[in-house]
């Protein structure tokens, strides 16, 4: 072996090893992941740019954000876990409203003459799904629906909670519980298209849920930095907000 060649050859192999990924990484919450795979077709196709998607409830990104996961753009499916963010000084922006949520009614089994929400107090309905509220932004919404239809003391004992909206879809459709509360983005999404039946609620019985996006910190030198600003700003473009209204976002 020629060991003139083998010293560059090892420092090669090794900077390429180090290099770290272009990729831009954005946590996304876990109601907005069908819109988020039809955004990274557009914006991968328009810039050439790479995507990676990571799901999960927002608040479980937010605490792997604290603990320094390396995500470039935050998705949330609130308004207050990207404050807490830029509050802590882990953006150099304050986070913006991208769209409004719409919560359902869903059930694999009860056809739309019978679902409602009076029907959740009653004898039938021994579960209900929801994702849980100390996590999941709709869940808050689930549970003020609840207690603004005076339902919540009769029906806390069905309660079934899901680690995010994703996980609640997979016990209703699995047939877990009877029925749950979703986000309509997901009812529409293909993957679950025409599956069971679902009411939207009435957006007056539960606080707006104000969905926000920030983006996160990054190094002045980081080759990362314009192209994760690119794709922040494409998520409010007329293209962002066109496949953001398609899953039913207003």
């Amino acid at each position: 072996m020629n060991f003139r060649y083998l010293i560059p050859l090892i420092a090669l192999i090794l900077a390429g090893c180090s290099k770290p990924s272009e990729k831009i990484i954005v946590a996304t919450a876990a109601n907005v992941q069908y819109v988020m795979k039809e955004i990274k077709v557009e914006f991968e196709k328009e810039t050439g740019k790479q995507i990676e998607i990571v799901v999960g409830s927002s608040g479980n990104l937010t605490t792997q954000i604290r603990e320094g996961a390396p995500f470039d753009v935050f998705v949330s499916a609130d308004t207050k876990y990207p404050n807490e963010i830029f509050k802590n000084g882990g953006s150099d922006e304050k986070p913006r409203v991208y769209a409004l949520g719409s919560l359902v009614l869903w059930s694999k089994n009860i056809p739309l003459g019978e679902l409602n929400t009076a029907l959740l107090s009653t004898e039938k309905i021994r579960k209900i799904a929801i994702p849980n509220p100390k996590t999941a932004p709709y869940g808050v919404a689930a549970i003020d629906i609840l207690k603004s239809q005076k339902l919540y003391d009769q029906t806390e004992s069905k309660l079934v909670y899901g680690e995010s909206i994703a996980q609640t879809a997979q016990y209703i459709m699995s047939g877990s519980a009877e029925v749950g509360f979703n986000a309509l983005s997901i009812v529409l999404s293909p993957e679950m298209k025409n599956q069971g039946y679902y009411i939207v609620v009435d957006s007056t019985l539960y606080q707006p849920i104000e969905q926000a996006a920030i983006l996160l910190k990054h190094s002045d030198d980081s080759p990362k930095k314009e192209s994760s600003q690119k794709f922040y700003d494409f998520l409010f473009s007329e293209k962002g907000k066109a496949i953001l209204k398609k899953y039913g976002y207003k």
